[in-house]
């Protein structure tokens, strides 16, 4: 079972796309997938990367002002495609803690 869909799910959405789109289109629609699908994946990893160095320069005091803090949150949040504006940086947290399941920050 894919995220929720049987063999049988996926075989019929298999024929559906066979028949709309035919033979010759599939392998290049599967190929902008699968790119579409690394630059999402590329994306998170950097949004990863840069959420762990956030914590650890929060840790470290860094962040003198409110405002550098906010600054970063919302370069991370704009990072996952999540809009800032009018969240408060706790609803930012739990977006990004949203787009990026493994990790937890701490305010």
């Amino acid at each position: 079972m894919i995220g929720g869909i049987g063999p049988n799910e996926l075989l019929v959405i298999l024929i559906i796309a066979f028949i709309l789109f035919g033979a010759h289109k599939l392998p290049e629609l599967a190929r902008s997938l699968g790119r579409a699908t690394g630059e999402f994946k590329k994306a998170q990893r950097e949004a990863e990367i840069e959420l762990r160095k956030f914590e650890e320069e929060l840790k470290a005091g860094k962040y003198k002002s409110q405002d550098e803090k906010r600054k970063k949150l919302e370069e991370i949040a704009r990072t996952l495609n999540i809009d800032p504006e009018g969240k408060s940086d706790e609803e930012l947290i739990e977006e990004i803690n949203k787009a990026l399941p493994k990790e937890k920050v701490e305010p």
